[in-house]
């Protein structure tokens, strides 16, 4: 009850703010950088760690495609809070389903290597530089919104990024890893991708590297016993 209380809390919080962003200060833009890192992306991302004990529920991929269209139809309506915040949690859920394919801590650990590759390619050369550069309002509705004080603009990360980090956070919990640590991690590697943007002077940064950072960092040591254990183990099994 207290985590369904908290969620509903922040869900509210969120939402008020998003429709009332626009009347709110207008900060200079490391104001509005510190407000989003500190503010608006821990509180946005909380709600996928009080989503985390739904990873083992069964129904994943039908709820998070059920959410997907509620989005939709949210989208088409104009309705953009309510939009935001189920879009957040329909790709939540659908990353928890994504992480019961990863049999191993191998695969996520493969997985973070390699996602920072593609993501950069697609940031700076390939689809997501086509879509942000002709095709603003498909990154729009492909992407959560992060609300800026006083203006009726926003910061944006992609589906993939909170898909990553659903699956990420999920991967912490299932394999036995610094959880809690791991969220913040992750959360701050947003912030810090945000911030770097901001201060290079970029329409955007790939996210997924500096969140793949966010989870193999912290979890390194418990990382490396997992995965010699789980060598060993493949190792000791019988053969065919």
């Amino acid at each position: 009850m207290g985590r369904a209380a908290a969620l509903l809390a922040i869900v509210v919080a969120l939402a008020a703010y998003d429709s009332l962003h626009a009347r709110l200060w207008n900060a200079s833009d490391w104001g509005d950088v510190a407000f989003i890192a500190v503010v608006l992306i821990p509180l946005s991302f909380s709600i996928i760690w009080f989503l985390l004990p739904l990873r083992t529920a069964r129904g994943l991929l039908p709820a998070g495609a059920a959410l997907g269209v509620l989005t939709y139809a949210l989208h088409v309506a104009g309705w953009h809070t309510p939009e935001n915040l189920v879009k957040l949690c329909a790709v939540a859920l659908i990353g928890f389903w994504f992480l019961g394919y990863f049999e191993t801590a191998a695969w996520v650990v493969l997985v973070a290597l390699i996602i920072p590759w593609v993501d950069a390619y697609s940031v700076w050369r390939g689809p997501t530089k086509v879509i942000v550069t002709h095709h603003e309002h498909v990154f729009t509705a492909l992407s959560y919104a992060f609300p800026i004080p006083g203006e009726h603009t926003a910061a944006n990360l992609g589906v993939p990024d909170l898909l990553f980090f659903s699956l990420f956070l999920g991967a912490a919990a299932r394999f036995r890893l610094r959880t809690g640590l791991t969220w913040v991690a992750l959360t701050l590697s947003f912030g810090v991708t945000i911030a770097a943007a901001v201060a290079f002077k970029l329409a955007g940064l790939p996210a997924l590297p500096l969140l793949s950072l966010g989870f193999l960092l912290p979890n390194a040591d418990l990382l490396w016993t997992r995965l010699r254990a789980e060598r060993a183990a493949a190792d000791d099994a019988p053969g065919p």
